[in-house]
């Protein structure tokens, strides 16, 4: 701003030196005095006025190319908010599509719902879901992902539901071996990893073997997959196999599920 006031009262003052000079110096006159003398002091007003000029453009310019990259910046959030929604939206389908597949795969009635709340804790594996009494929900049912076995029904209000999951330690799911048909009860860890307890020594287990629900527990449909055999080991002093299985579910990352309203009755248990 000082910069272009001195540069304004530097033009008027060579207009009114022009005018004075003119009048006492007529630029026709020898030597062209007017001239020499007002030249220089013309070309320094002319400079400044040119670089006053230009630093105002630039600052036109600047201030335009800023508020021009604001914009852009801001379509490019936007934009980038659409693309996760689209992504979030695709993959949100895809769970549904397979959750309602797996549904339809299977003789009970069931109701899908959400998970909405975890246990905070590192003592219990529990998740809570959106569907209760209201939705026909009750304690003792059932819950399933399209991968396999989740948990089961603990405590449930009108609207909300408790799932005990099967890698909770006070979990426990009555087992078969795919392969062998050997029996056992499938109990929770807290590193997201089952036990297959009571198995007998005798039976044919091997690491890589799917277990799957047996049924007899009464609460399991029968087939179901839990996970497979990660370790199996007999111990001479032990009347039972130790073996490790892995769920096939992830339950970190559990957004949807299945409730089975009405389980299959317990069968009889097929001849080994």
């Amino acid at each position: 701003m000082v910069m272009i006031i001195g540069v304004i009262v530097l033009i008027i003052a060579n207009v009114l030196i022009l005018s004075a000079v003119s009048q006492r110096f007529p630029s026709s006159g020898p030597g062209g005095f007017t001239l020499s003398l007002l030249a220089p002091f013309q070309e320094a007003v002319s400079r400044s006025s040119r670089f006053v000029r230009d630093i105002w453009r630039h600052y036109f310019a600047l201030v335009s190319t800023s508020q021009e990259n604001r914009r852009l910046q801001g379509a490019l959030a936007e934009a980038e908010r659409l693309r996760s929604d689209r992504i979030e939206l695709a993959q949100a389908n895809q769970r549904l599509r397979e959750l309602l597949a797996f549904k339809a795969g299977m003789a009970p009635e069931a109701v899908a719902a959400e998970v909405v709340g975890r246990d905070p804790s590192a003592w219990y594996k529990t998740v809570v879901i959106n569907k209760g009494t209201a939705d026909g929900l009750r304690k003792g049912l059932p819950v399933m992902v399209p991968l396999g076995v989740a948990g089961q029904v603990v405590e449930v209000s009108e609207h909300y539901a408790q799932v005990l999951l099967i890698v909770d330690p006070g979990s426990a799911v009555d087992g078969l071996v795919q392969r062998s048909r050997a029996r056992g009860i499938i109990r929770g860890e807290f590193a997201d990893r089952c036990r297959f307890e009571y198995v007998l020594q005798k039976e044919d287990v091997d690491v890589g073997d799917v277990v799957i629900t047996s049924g007899l527990d009464g609460v399991y449909p029968k087939g179901i997959p839990i996970g497979e055999v990660t370790e199996a080991a007999r111990m001479s002093s032990e009347t039972f196999q130790v073996i490790a299985v892995r769920p096939y579910v992830d339950f970190e990352r559990i957004e949807e599920v299945l409730v089975v309203l009405a389980p299959e009755a317990s069968p009889v248990q097929e001849e080994q």
